[in-house]
């Protein structure tokens, strides 16, 4: 019955996702039309069922990160741990709301996201803690793709010698030179993407 429970959260917290996900890639049309149901204002936007102009709904910002060594894109609406919430939302200026459920996921329903502790603070785009920004494995279109993330901190050894990884290879390479040690924490971040290589939505 628990485990019932936990999946029907779950899967309700992807479609909000996916919601989410669309608007905050093509916000000027993310209500589509209806039919019958959908009818347009006089100024000519479209209205859905709940009376909302498209261009009322808010939009959530993309965050950049990395997989397989080209940029992505994504969001993350959602996470089950308020302190990471916390950050999260701070970093981009969006609520990030707090889902423990998040946490009672299955391991095999999970991917893992890479978030760096220290080391390259880049030019442009960095991650939650002001470092480089985030590494995932398995995006959309392969084997293991989830939006459910496991968090996994990354912390350099030496950070004179840290540069910028790109791709879980990377990363992997790195943590068998010793290089970085890889914590993997009970934190599961909902973070759908919106770009990822050779797509997008």
């Amino acid at each position: 019955m628990k485990r019932n429970v936990v999946v029907t959260a779950l899967v309700a917290v992807l479609m909000a996702g996916f919601v989410l996900a669309y608007t905050a890639l093509r916000p000027a049309d993310a209500q589509p039309g209806m039919g019958a149901m959908g009818s347009s204002q006089s100024g000519g936007g479209m209205v859905g069922m709940g009376g909302m102009d498209a261009g009322d709904v808010p939009r959530v910002p993309p965050v950049t990160g990395f997989a397989e060594g080209e940029e992505v894109h994504f969001i993350h609406p959602e996470v089950s741990d308020p302190e990471v919430a916390k950050t999260l939302t701070g970093m981009m200026g969006s609520p990030v709301l707090v889902v423990p459920s998040l946490a009672d996921a299955p391991q095999e329903a999970l991917a893992s996201v890479y978030v760096f502790t220290n080391g390259v603070k880049p030019e442009g785009a960095r991650g939650p803690m002001g470092f480089q920004a985030d590494v995932f494995d398995n995006p959309p279109g392969t084997e293991g793709y989830s939006p459910l993330r496991a968090l996994n901190l990354v912390s350099w050894k030496d950070e004179g010698a840290a540069r910028v990884l790109k791709s879980v290879g990377e990363v992997k390479q790195a943590q068998q030179k010793g290089e970085i040690t890889i914590e993997r924490k009970s934190v599961v971040v909902n973070m759908p993407f919106l770009t990822w290589p050779g797509g997008q939505r």
